[in-house]
């Protein structure tokens, strides 16, 4: 079910190493083509074209594409308490995790009378994403909102695609988690068409273009936002979910098949990745990766996922090689299953597991961290969600006549070497008394 790749005896550079990666490229590069039509069309067609879309890729038609607040009070009081409770724990947990990543106000003296402040300023207006098509996302919903409201983000739109078995409403739950976080806009639309409506506004919906957009979704959503990206921000592009796990002979075969496992139920384009230097572990994970395959209950989609050309068991000479590998495919998810973990090493990750009870099960749920990670190797580069996501920094300069004085004849060399001389002007104006 699982490829296997075996660089054992091949000392590879980077660039090598990203060439043998495991992605589904082809199907990242389709998702692009139609992602840019689809969010052309609701651009041109406001809120016919959601409508048309809704029709060819949910079943439903004449459905309410703004969420009454009707809708909203009925899923919250028809919410089973347990999974109530379990969103309240998770909302507690995020709330407290992500005011910690509100960076504090910095005031710099550069000398007498010259001072610098850099603070951090929220956007006004924000677009949340939550899927809503192979599965249910409430805890996107907090994932998503939670953050936004810790970093003072004063409107929160969420969209989420309409449910044909619930006649084109949003999934209930998915409605009461919105409700439990006060989110009274909420739209049923799904995929591009929601990130192009986000983007462009819907007047006949009183959808207003939002500033930032965020969530997860499939590559089609993914890519979306790299599609508008420039005209609102996004976050990270959070497309088909990927787990590699880095493992030694130490590891439990089970519990990394289970986690495999449960990252190829998201989705038939989510990567499920084992890297190890031990050729026993590799083979006892492959037979254990097969049984619970076969017996989850979504073993098709899990199937397809773990047959595709995105999942693998890579085999490397030693754990040297399992970390240079993984910081080439820069996973979203990360597991270290390894008796020594050197975490320094590993640079490039959306979120680091570190041990056998952190499963990345526990991050999409409770572990306080944020589950809305980039995808794709954009971790190289790239941060997941969190309160930062929706701040700016800003600089505020504030210098009096004798700062100022400080470095007039600089600023005036200066602007004399770029042939600016209204530049230094602008400064000797306020000295000409």
């Amino acid at each position: 079910m699982l490829r296997t790749i075996d660089l054992r005896g091949r000392a590879l550079s980077n660039d090598e190493l990203l060439a043998t990666v495991p992605r589904a490229a082809a199907a990242r590069d389709e998702a692009l083509v139609t992602a840019a039509r689809i969010v052309g069309d609701v651009a041109a067609g406001g809120e016919a074209a959601l409508r048309a879309q809704a029709s060819r890729f949910d079943g439903v038609d004449g459905h309410e594409i703004r969420v009454p607040q009707d809708h909203l009070d009925e899923a919250l009081a028809a919410l089973d308490a347990s999974v109530r409770a379990a969103l309240e724990e998770s909302i507690r947990r995020v709330r407290v995790a992500s005011a910690a990543q509100i960076p504090p106000t910095r005031v710099t003296e550069l000398g007498s009378g010259a001072r610098v402040e850099q603070r951090w300023r929220p956007v006004r207006r924000v677009g949340v994403y939550v899927p809503g098509g192979k599965a249910v996302y409430p805890s996107s919903v907090v994932m998503n909102v939670v953050p936004a409201q810790v970093a003072g983000v004063t409107e929160v739109a969420l969209a989420s695609p309409p449910q044909r078995a619930f006649g084109g409403r949003v999934h209930p739950v998915i409605l009461a988690a919105a409700r439990l976080l006060d989110v009274t806009e909420v739209y049923a639309m799904g995929g591009a068409g929601a990130i192009g409506a986000y983007a462009h506004g819907v007047p006949s919906l009183g959808l207003h273009r939002v500033d930032v957009i965020s969530g997860p979704g499939n590559n089609f959503v993914a890519l979306a936002k790299r599609v508008v990206a420039g005209m609102v921000g996004t976050d990270s592009e959070a497309g088909a979910t990927e787990i590699l796990i880095v493992a030694d002979d130490s590891a439990d075969a089970d519990w990394v098949a289970a986690d495999l496992v449960s990252q190829a139920e998201h989705d038939e384009q989510a990567a499920a990745v084992l890297v190890t230097d031990s050729a026993g572990l590799a083979a006892s994970v492959a037979a254990r990766v097969a049984i619970r395959a076969a017996r989850t209950l979504h073993a098709v989609r899990v199937g397809a996922a773990l047959a595709g050309p995105q999942s693998a068991i890579v085999l490397v000479d030693d754990i040297a090689g399992a970390t240079a590998f993984s910081n080439a495919y820069a996973p979203e998810h990360l597991e270290l299953h390894i008796a020594d973990p050197h975490l320094d090493d590993f640079v490039n990750a959306g979120a680091v597991f570190v041990g056998p009870h952190s499963p990345v099960s526990l991050g999409d749920y409770l572990a306080g961290s944020n589950h809305v990670l980039p995808t794709g190797g954009q971790a190289r580069y790239a941060a997941g969600l969190s309160a930062s996501t929706f701040l700016r920094p800003q600089q505020v300069i504030a210098y009096d006549r004798r700062g100022l004085q400080e470095v007039r004849d600089a600023i005036v060399s200066l602007a004399a070497a770029e042939v600016l001389p209204a530049h230094g002007e602008a400064v000797l104006a306020r000295f000409e008394d």
